[in-house]
């Protein structure tokens, strides 16, 4: 690993791997687009990994990913805004479970203990 000479880095001295790095993307209409995280503190970061098999062990096998060195990768997100790097992050939630639409149409269709008594005084009304 080598030290990264102060300039553009937003954080001199920052040790990264040598050689490309493995970039989660998602494929869009006009190529691939770099995928964007948030930081445990809600700031947006750019992810990359030192080897596929740990982006697959991190975001999973159908995740699709570009090679990148760390400062073209740095050089596509700064325009975003975007000025932190994460290598390597060990920590990831797991994708939510989608809502099966059934469950969530009877939920609204189904009458509260409210509803229930509304209606009662409507009809002795």
């Amino acid at each position: 690993m080598a030290d990264i000479p102060c300039g553009d880095d937003p954080e001199p001295g920052e040790r990264l791997p040598d050689g490309p790095l493995y970039v989660p993307v998602r494929p869009g209409p006009s190529g691939c687009a770099t995928r964007l995280f948030r930081t445990p503190l809600g700031d947006r970061t750019a992810v990359a990994f030192t080897s596929a098999r740990r982006l697959t062990a991190t975001l999973g096998a159908g995740q699709p990913w570009i090679r990148l060195a760390a400062p073209a990768l740095r050089a596509l997100v700064a325009p975003l805004g975007v000025t932190s790097l994460t290598v390597d992050p060990q920590l990831s939630a797991p994708a939510a479970a989608p809502v099966a639409r059934t469950a969530v149409l009877v939920r609204a269709l189904t009458p509260g203990p409210a509803d229930v008594t509304h209606r009662a005084r409507a009809h002795r009304d």
